[in-house]
């Protein structure tokens, strides 16, 4: 997760303004919303005024209809005021509802759009906070403070407009404790709002350790680590116990500011009034409206601080909601391996080879695109309209020979954040796989297989050199497009709260139907999804934990089949099966692999002789390419491998 950054610097107005072009649609209902608000906050303030023409006149004159009449005026005042700010809110909830959707709505495309590396090195339960809680928060900020904050302004200099305008001596016992007040919120706004920041993080922190335990409890449970799980989320919530304190102590401090200096103020000036009341310089009438006036204004007075409380948590939640639009999605230079989106490792360390990462653009296991699309041959135009693909057939001595299929060149690769110096994970990858043509990935576990083949739906962009399909660099095609022609299948797989024939369908052209679906299965030998109390529409529930693992692998290797795809990346696709349904599942796979060209990542033997040619990954390179037999006798390293010996590099 990224270190939080310092509020000091910040400007809480500059921060809440980028939520202008989301406000914007909805800027006349608002403004009107506001307009409304100020008519109604000045309404209560002339009824002060109708107080002293109740004083000076009827009542000094004894007049009971003129009493009687100054109440009817006090009623309808108070009506109106009522009704307007009834309108008020009214005229705010349902288009304030409506950002918050659109705001959401933003921040999951976006999600979508990031990089792998993105969500490497983001914690699942920071953005779901950033999702949920901080848009609550702004939503809040739009409907109340927003609004307040212009409303009690106005409201205070027409309140202190009218008293000057009564008796400018008692004007300004009253306005006294200003320089006091502003200079208590300046103070509290800086504190409060790194105080909020902190508080809004670690909320983030406490969602994530919720949501693993979640996901994780069979192995909570099998280990028996409930305590331990416990105590963490007692500490982080201790933790955030603590800042919610601060904040409080914080608020209550302005608070007693804000509240007790006009209070004093107030009092002086009652005395210093009865005083000149008594001397005749006054009326009795004056006194009372302008007592009523500074009383009117205790509420916008009062309310400076929680409002500017409220202000800082929306700028801190503005700030945590930017800090994920402002990453550049995938497809520009700034997310690129060239220039380069942060990664989540060094170069040197091994990644999973599961590829198992929380936020996995296309989740593990799932199919990189939707379906067939333009033909990738040297004449093609990157970014052209998708086209049907032409029926896969094995590639002529002629398209072999000109770089057709998939072709390494130069492939280098490290992940930015690693330490300065450090080597790289893959160096100069020179490798073809010719059209029709299957090639199984050996290495030992941590060489960067499962990196290498996550670089072909460039989900992770190369650091130098380049990919090809079909003599076509990949950088060069629409990631949309590349997707459809790439299928991928890892060895992790990852299903989604959806039914059975959804998951799989994820891997087809939309419209898919039945037929494809039964096939995919068959191929998978997932005629298992047929049995379930359900069928295909039986849902698997989250992370598909209700099927086993050999289950859920099989499920997404129909997923990566279903749409047919030219081009299928598979990380040991078989690793979780018994021994009898692997042969099975080989068997049937032979016939797709016949029709596409495919790079496989093995580890056992049985999976190595489903492909064509064996390629060993050693070192960050390709140290040796040839048949299984031919490695087996010539290089000691794959026979080593192979052998299931252990040794201590492993």
């Amino acid at each position: 997760m990224p270190t939080t950054r310092s509020t000091a610097d910040r400007s809480a107005v500059r921060t809440l303004l980028r939520l202008w072009p989301y406000v914007r649609p909805v800027r006349a209902r608002l403004f009107t919303a506001a307009a409304v608000a100020v008519v109604a906050s000045c309404t209560g303030l002339v009824i002060p005024l109708v107080l002293k023409w109740l004083v000076d006149g009827p009542v000094a004159d004894h007049d009971p209809a003129g009493v009687w009449l100054g109440a009817l005026y006090l009623l309808l005042l108070g009506v109106a005021e009522a009704v307007l700010f009834g309108i008020r809110r009214w005229l705010v909830a349902r288009p304030l509802s409506h950002v918050e959707a659109e705001l959401r709505a933003g921040l999951y495309r976006r999600l979508q759009r990031l990089p792998v590396a993105f969500h490497d090195r983001w914690a699942s339960g920071q953005l779901l906070s950033r999702g949920t809680t901080d848009l609550m928060l702004l939503r809040v900020f739009l409907a109340f403070p927003l609004t307040f904050l212009l409303v009690n302004g106005v409201t205070i200099l027409v309140g202190v407009a009218i008293m000057l305008a009564q008796d400018w001596m008692l004007g300004l016992v009253i306005l006294g404790p200003a320089v006091p007040v502003m200079w208590t919120c300046v103070v509290f706004e800086r504190r409060y709002a790194q105080v909020a920041r902190r508080a809004q993080d670690q909320v983030g922190d406490l969602t994530t350790v919720v949501e693993e335990s979640v996901l994780g409890i069979r192995v909570v449970k099998g280990f028996g680590r409930h305590r331990s799980q416990a105590r963490a989320f007692r500490e982080l919530a201790g933790r955030l116990r603590g800042t919610e304190l601060r904040k409080a102590r914080l608020l209550a401090t302005i608070w007693g500011v804000i509240v007790a200096l006009p209070e004093v103020a107030i009092g002086a000036a009652l005395v210093l009034g009865a005083v000149r009341v008594a001397d005749g310089e006054l009326s009795a009438g004056t006194l009372v409206a302008f007592l009523g006036t500074a009383l009117a204004l205790r509420w916008p007075v009062d309310s400076i601080g929680f409002l500017l409380a409220m202000t800082q948590e929306a700028a801190t939640a503005t700030e945590r909601y930017f800090e994920v639009m402002d990453e550049a999605p995938e497809g520009t230079a700034e997310a690129s391996g060239k220039g380069a989106a942060p990664g989540a490792a060094g170069a040197g360390e091994a990644r999973p080879e599961s590829g198992t990462g929380p936020a996995s653009a296309l989740g593990s296991g799932s199919v990189a695109g939707a379906g067939p699309a333009s033909a990738l041959g040297p004449g093609s135009v990157a970014g052209a309209p998708p086209a049907p693909a032409p029926a896969s057939r094995p590639a002529s001595p002629a398209e072999a020979g000109a770089g057709s299929g998939i072709r390494f060149e130069g492939v280098r690769f490290r992940y930015p954040d690693a330490p300065p110096g450090s080597p790289p994970l893959l160096d100069g990858i020179d490798l073809h796989i010719r059209a029709g043509e299957s090639m199984a990935l050996v290495g030992a576990t941590g060489s960067g297989k499962t990196t290498l083949t996550a670089l072909v739906p460039r989900l992770y962009e190369v650091t130098s050199g380049r990919i090809t399909l079909n003599g076509v660099d990949i950088a060069e095609v629409p990631r949309e497009e590349l997707r459809a022609r790439v299928a991928v299948a890892f060895e992790e797989p990852t299903l989604f709260s959806a039914s059975v024939g959804e998951n799989v369908l994820m891997g087809a052209p939309d419209g898919a139907g039945k037929p494809a679906l039964d096939r995919a299965l068959a191929i998978a030998r997932a005629d298992f999804a047929h049995a379930l109390p359900q069928g295909t529409d039986t849902r698997v529930g989250e992370q598909g934990l209700s099927l086993s693992g050999g289950q859920r692998q099989r499920l997404a290797l129909a997923r990566a089949v279903v749409g047919r795809p030219e081009f299928l990346v598979l990380d040991d696709p078989l690793s979780a099966l018994d021994v009898h349904t692997e042969a099975a599942v080989e068997a049937a796979l032979r016939q797709v692999l016949a029709d596409t060209t495919a790079l496989i990542v093995a580890h056992r033997p049985s999976t190595v002789l489903l492909a064509d040619r064996v390629a060993l990954l050693s070192g960050g390179r390709i140290a040796a390419v040839g048949t299984h037999r031919q490695l087996l006798r010539d290089n000691a390293e794959y026979a080593h491998l192979m052998s299931g010996e252990r040794e201590e590099s492993r």
